[in-house]
């Protein structure tokens, strides 16, 4: 029962996260396809940052909630695993269907991550904190970092866009239980 309402509640807040990113699109083109993945690193990093000192401060000085910034990360994730695709594409403009199809993809593919690593850990994210997702983001962030700065190299550990899918299950998670 809890895993069909997880993935109705995961569809949801995706619908949510796509409908403000292809808006934005509308407004903006792909003025993103400008950015390198540190740049998006570090604007989830910002995102995540800004999260986090509401939580310990309790306030907030910036009319907009949290909620808005984990939409921020779900549809900076995507447009880091976009990035990623684009590795020799040099094109600065993106038709809208292009776009809005391989933002589908990529929410499939972290949806199938999610449903694998829940059947697995037993939805164990619905029994923690808020400030635990919120933490576990920022080390995603840390270790992708860490993975810039090697050059992409890894010895053993997942790489970017693997942090990325995570980052984007967390995030969604945490718009769940901001929902409930």
């Amino acid at each position: 029962m809890t895993v069909n309402k997880t993935a109705t509640q995961y569809d949801t807040a995706i619908s949510a996260c796509k409908d403000i990113f292809l808006k934005k699109m509308k407004d903006y083109g792909t003025a993103w396809r400008i950015l390198r993945t540190s740049s998006i690193t570090d604007q989830l990093f910002i995102k995540a940052q800004r999260i986090r000192n509401i939580e310990d401060k309790g306030i907030k000085k910036i009319n907009e909630d949290v909620t808005s910034e984990y939409i921020g990360i779900i549809n900076y994730c995507i447009i880091g695993l976009m990035q990623l695709g684009f590795k020799n594409d040099e094109r600065m403009e993106l038709p809208f269907d292009e776009v809005s199809k391989l933002f589908d993809k990529y929410a499939k593919e972290a949806k199938s991550l999610m449903e694998n690593k829940n059947h697995d850990y037993g939805e164990a994210w619905r029994d923690m904190r808020l400030s635990s997702l919120t933490d576990l983001i920022l080390m995603k962030l840390l270790r992708i970092k860490q993975i810039e700065d090697h050059n992409g190299e890894t010895l053993i550990s997942e790489g970017v866009d693997a942090n990325f899918n995570d980052m984007i299950n967390y995030s969604v998670f945490a718009l769940i239980k901001l929902s409930e």
